[in-house]
């Protein structure tokens, strides 16, 4: 018997789509209790929690694939509800011999809940969704403008010479804020003219990205601050990665452990040894943005803080690579980050270095 097992009567699986919602009722030993499909609105969460009551009276879970996401309406209301949810994984794509349809995801997604001794908790939404959406439009401005930029150099290499002689002794930045102030001039070719509007579209597409990246930036950081503003005092640490740390580690118990805190982010270390050499290697898994926002503080770290320089001058005295230097101090910043954050919203927090 796994852990859920033990703790519930029955387990509702819920596989979401846009427009549908299908759940799967099913025993503590994954017999299966009854099935309803419903419309994915807020008619159609009461009546799947009206069917998970009758069916399950007692204790029960939810198991919700996509709760980030197709089954996020419906997760808000169990919670709201004092139910218990956890989310479970989508299936893998290749095609099982059982066949596939929502109603058998459903009771797939239930059993699976019920065979798992770790069990994953929804992310909580409020002020942490509010920071994973303006993350998220901030990531698109800042890969929209790099794209426009790409393309602004890539007009530029083929542009008439006039043109290409007159940008080439400009930086980037110089480029886009000549490109942008160009004037059409009746008197020049069609092409040259026609160059021209490209060179000056693309620019002010760019100075349009990159004044709203930064404003967005300016609201993140407002909001970590009214909600962790501690954060933002530790070294390393600035707006943008604060807000991805406060998104991917969600809420306090969400993570079991510091250990599972660092699985997510990709910097628990991976046995790689060999004969007579032990040494660990880089994780490529877990939360790639997490891991993003660690290296960032890391790198920072490693250039500015005299403690953290200390540390890998220590580690590279033992023999330790660069590589596997950065792999530590990312290692220890997210145990660090870790115990702070499971009392976050303590104002009395004691900042601690570790490294």
């Amino acid at each position: 018997m796994t852990v859920l097992a033990d703790r519930v009567d029955g387990v509702i699986g819920v596989d979401t789509h846009r427009d549908t919602l299908t759940a799967a009722a099913v025993t503590a030993v994954g017999g299966l209790l009854g099935q309803l499909v419903v419309a994915a609105d807020a008619a159609g969460y009461q009546r799947l929690l009206d069917f998970a009551r009758a069916r399950v009276p007692g204790r029960r879970c939810f198991a919700v694939e996509g709760a980030g996401s197709y089954g996020a309406g419906l997760t808000r209301l169990l919670v709201e509800r004092g139910e218990w949810v956890v989310e479970v994984d989508r299936p893998k794509r290749p095609a099982r011999r059982g066949g596939k349809s929502d109603a058998l995801d459903a009771v797939r997604a239930a059993r699976e809940a019920l065979a798992q001794e770790r069990l994953a908790a929804p992310r909580r939404r409020g002020d942490r969704e509010a920071l994973r959406v303006l993350l998220a439009t901030r990531q698109g401005a800042v890969t929209a403008r790099t794209g426009a930029i790409n393309q602004l150099k890539a007009l530029i290499v083929g542009a008439p010479e006039q043109l290409r002689a007159e940008l080439r002794r400009y930086s980037t930045s110089g480029q886009v804020g000549y490109c942008a102030g160009l004037r059409d001039r009746p008197t020049r070719s069609l092409e040259h003219r026609m160059t021209v509007s490209g060179l000056r579209s693309t620019a002010l597409r760019v100075q349009f990205l990159t004044a709203e990246a930064s404003q967005l930036e300016g609201e993140i950081g407002r909001l970590v601050g009214a909600v962790a503003p501690w954060l933002l005092e530790l070294p390393g640490v600035g707006p943008i990665s604060a807000a991805q740390v406060l998104v991917s580690w969600s809420h306090a118990g969400r993570l079991r452990s510091e250990a599972a805190f660092a699985a997510l982010a990709g910097v628990a270390p991976i046995p790689a040894s060999s004969g007579q050499v032990t040494r660990h290697r880089l994780n490529r898994g877990g939360d790639r943005q997490l891991n993003r926002a660690l290296h960032t503080v890391a790198l920072v770290r490693l250039r500015d803080d005299p403690t953290t320089r200390a540390y890998a001058a220590r580690r590279r005295g033992d023999g330790k690579s660069p590589r596997e230097i950065r792999r530590c101090v990312k290692r220890a910043i997210a145990r660090h980050l870790f115990k702070l954050l499971q009392r976050y919203d303590r104002p009395d927090v004691e900042i601690v270095r570790i490294c």
